[in-house]
């Protein structure tokens, strides 16, 4: 990644306010980009976004990227060189809760992202970014590579799958070599494994249920905890994304399909190891048990095959599982000791750099 080429570089992110789009914004910013960030206003409290004071770095707009025409005003406002679209639903049981707004906001959300793109006529890249859940589950043991069948039996990673469709009906239809649009817009999607990391307060997911339970000094129940994940830490994907957003406006059309980005298949543990290990780093004595109750479907074993970003784009995972869970029990304690996590966040992000 070559740092230098963000610097006063012109970016729109959308879900600037969320977990990973707090730490993209917190990066960009550190490299010197021009960000203008559009999304709702952050949903948990805490959050990144407002403890890092992400709104500080960049101009923001709270709005839905449901609403057509106040993301057009955005977009020609901001007139951008590249969008990041990170802004989505998405979490799996939240979905079962309320899946009209999961498809509404994660499929007619890009629509629309991509409607603005094409009449905005600075963009030269996009990047959206769906999920490893897009894929067809078979509870294979080996990892799911770019060119397998999409799928998903829950609304979210159903959405999802939908999103990859549309993106790719958009760069065939308008924006890649022989669409109907003149000026050509290199667009890639990009499907990242487990995020974990420092500032996650989203609901029904693993860290943030574990350090809640911690600090409250309660058992954890776990709905699934021989369930294999792909986990990793929030700045690896994001490290891709940087890298691969970078290639389209330079080379355009060879970067423009579909990625993984997850860790090693050494890294790919179960949900129980994952909780284990982080008592171990917080140096808590709480406990686990299992779920009793029934609960909605989930995959029980996921993997990505990252042959093609190794290979093709350079990019590799840097923290190991380990390390990440190292990385996310010292933000967690930063917090609580009350420190500027801000600064805190943006010294992670360059003590990763200097790693790659």
């Amino acid at each position: 990644m070559n740092d230098t080429f963000w610097k006063g570089r012109r970016v729109l992110l959308t879900g600037h306010t969320g977990f990973k789009g707090s730490w993209l914004a917190l990066w960009l910013s550190s490299l010197g980009a021009r960000v203008h960030g559009y999304a709702l206003a952050p949903d948990t409290d805490p959050s990144l976004y407002q403890l890092a004071r992400v709104d500080d770095l960049l101009d923001s707009t709270i709005a839905d990227i449901r609403d057509r025409d106040q993301l057009e005003q955005s977009m020609q406002a901001a007139r951008p060189e590249i969008v990041l679209h990170l802004a989505a639903q998405p979490l799996v049981r939240e979905s079962f809760r309320d899946p009209v707004t999961t498809f509404d906001t994660n499929v007619m959300g890009t629509i629309n992202v991509l409607e603005a793109v094409r009449r905005c006529e600075t963009v030269k890249a996009v990047l959206v970014v769906t999920t490893d859940k897009c894929y067809l589950n078979r509870e294979w043991d080996w990892g799911y590579r770019e060119n397998e069948a999409l799928g998903g039996h829950d609304p979210y990673s159903a959405s999802k799958a939908c999103t990859e469709l549309v993106a790719q009906s958009w760069r065939l239809s308008f924006m890649g070599e022989g669409g109907e649009d003149e000026r050509r817009c290199a667009l890639a999607t990009a499907r990242a494994g487990n995020v974990i990391g420092g500032g996650d307060w989203a609901r029904d997911r693993l860290v943030p249920d574990l350090l809640d339970s911690i600090a409250g000094n309660q058992d954890l129940v776990l709905r699934n905890p021989e369930a294999i994940r792909p986990w990793q830490h929030v700045l690896e994907p994001l490290a891709g994304y940087l890298m691969l957003a970078e290639k389209l406006y330079q080379e355009g059309d060879r970067w423009a399909q579909a990625w993984n980005f997850g860790p090693h298949d050494a890294d790919a543990r179960s949900v129980s190891w994952i909780v284990e290990q982080l008592i171990r780093e917080c140096n808590s004595s709480t406990q686990w048990r299992r779920e009793t109750a029934a609960q909605p479907h989930e995959a029980q074993h996921l993997k990505l095959d990252c042959s093609r970003a190794r290979q093709q784009l350079g990019w590799n995972p840097v923290w190991g599982l380990d390390q990440c869970l190292r990385e996310i029990a010292a933000w967690h304690a930063a917090w609580v000791a009350g420190d500027d996590m801000q600064q805190f966040s943006l010294q992670t992000i360059e003590r990763y750099r200097n790693n790659r």
